[in-house]
């Protein structure tokens, strides 16, 4: 199966231990109990405080992604359409309703992002990443990341999320998961389609080159200056349980 990065899968055995780990000092003083920074400690133990990532490149920063991107993710991981275990298992038995106050409590935080990690891949590669998020491949109908994710990177409302911040190995499993059907969104699932149209090296490349960009510009953008290239499914409001 092209993609799949097996520590990814791994993780999904150990997910569930972390969901219970105890939290660092600072962070629990800041958990009381009945508020919602206290309900989302199962969140959090993953996703880092506030939901500014985990520490080991796998679990994604969700803190200050726009929030119908964050519910209709939370909807697609119950649903099955994203397949991570730990993840449905927490999600089963939580009401829409309750699914959107989570993904509007993330979307109003905004903890500061670290530096980015200097990337290891050749020059030649991170120049082929960096055109195919800038530009393109109009040959292979691949268009250019910016042209849904903004000129900024940083998403765009409603739906569109961030891809700055966001590590290597995440970036390259999520390719792999759209390439592979562990990853769906309703149709038209205009990232599978993307996604199939890339080679390994492809995707290497713009995972190399996002994660290794500054992240200058945080809260998404209002609008896209241009209509989205690609009729995208995602950009609906989930609106029901399915």
């Amino acid at each position: 199966m092209p993609f799949v990065n097996y520590k990814y899968k791994i993780l999904g055995g150990l997910a569930a231990m972390a969901l219970s780990a105890p939290l660092s000092a600072q962070q629990s003083e800041k958990l009381e109990p009945g508020t919602m920074a206290g309900r989302m400690a199962a969140c959090t133990a993953c996703h880092g405080e506030q939901g500014r990532a985990g520490p080991d490149g796998y679990y994604p920063r969700i803190a200050g992604k726009p929030a119908d991107y964050l519910y209709n993710q939370l909807v697609y991981f119950r649903a099955g359409q994203r397949q991570y275990r730990p993840m449905q298992h927490l999600l089963e038995n939580m009401s829409d309703e309750y699914l959107k106050q989570i993904a509007v409590w993330f979307s109003e935080q905004h903890p500061p992002y670290p530096d980015p990690k200097s990337s290891r891949l050749p020059a030649a590669t991170l120049e082929h990443g960096r055109r195919l998020v800038m530009e393109g491949d109009r040959a292979r109908g691949v268009p250019a990341c910016v042209s849904c994710h903004g000129q900024a990177l940083s998403g765009v409302l409603p739906a569109v999320p961030a891809l700055l911040g966001l590590p290597h190995d995440y970036l390259s499993s999520q390719f792999g998961a759209w390439t592979n059907g562990l990853r769906k969104a309703i149709a038209p699932d205009c990232m599978a389609d993307i996604a199939r149209r890339l080679t390994p090296e492809d995707v290497s490349a713009v995972a190399g080159w996002l994660s290794s960009q500054p992240v200058r510009e945080v809260a998404p953008a209002a609008s896209l200056p241009e209509p989205m290239p690609m009729e995208c499914g995602s950009q609906v409001h989930v609106g029901s349980r399915p």
